[in-house]
């Protein structure tokens, strides 16, 4: 029980961090635009802001079952992934840690949404929502693609869960859409500095985690590839 509840913790933690990367986030500032334009009505906002978590956690679950599935189903994958689990997580942790602390860069070419999609987008009223987070979703960047394929990934791989656990991960990149729809729904003022609070943050515990990833990849590495611990 306690392991499926820190693999439940390590998930929502991995997406919290992924939100608040800055490729996630920039995708979440424009579907936090998307759900301020409805705060006429506070049970529009706050829909608007579940029907998003439910797009982009949708995604995951998609992906998640889709690999953990066909990866465990054959049994010669299963038996590889039992007996090098570990080998393989050393190495990948670090190579995550690199990226969160920018030791390893990538340069994706981002495109924004065009003024046709987007007014598309908002003819679909709250299902555009829903829409804007499956989309945003599928928008890998290297840190958001490092967190999900080369951390909840094997997690998921090693729990068994295809389903929850990306589900997890899914709404907790989406946790500042749905902060913001929680405050304008209640009527809070204090937006602008919770916001400003959040990406100050950010950086912070990129680095904390980018740093326990690096050494705890070091650890296993070191237990399970050169066996000197």
């Amino acid at each position: 029980m306690s392991g499926w509840l820190w693999a439940a913790l390590s998930a929502s933690w991995l997406g919290i961090l992924t939100s608040m990367s800055p490729c996630p986030l920039a995708t979440n500032i424009t579907a936090i635009s998307f759900v301020g334009r409805r705060a006429g009505s506070p049970s529009a906002v706050l829909l608007a802001g579940l029907l998003y978590a439910l797009g982009r956690a949708s995604v995951y679950v998609l992906i998640g079952a889709l690999l953990v599935s066909s990866l465990l189903s054959a049994s010669s994958v299963s038996l590889l992934l039992q007996s090098w689990m570990n080998k393989i997580l050393g190495p990948l942790l670090v190579l995550v840690g690199m990226v969160m602390l920018d030791l390893l860069r990538f340069s994706p070419r981002g495109r924004a949404l065009g003024a046709g999609f987007q007014r598309r987008i908002e003819r679909l009223g709250l299902l555009g929502a829903l829409a804007l987070g499956f989309l945003f979703a599928l928008t890998f960047c290297p840190a958001s693609a490092a967190l999900f394929f080369g951390s909840l990934i094997p997690l998921a791989l090693q729990h068994g869960s295809g389903v929850l656990l990306p589900f997890l991960f899914g709404v907790g990149t989406a946790l500042p859409v749905i902060v913001v729809a929680i405050v304008l729904a209640t009527g809070v003022q204090f937006l602008g500095s919770v916001f400003s609070r959040m990406t100050q943050v950010e950086r912070w515990m990129r680095l904390v985690t980018g740093v326990v990833f690096v050494g705890v990849g070091i650890y296993l590495s070191l237990a399970h590839i050169y066996g000197v611990l």
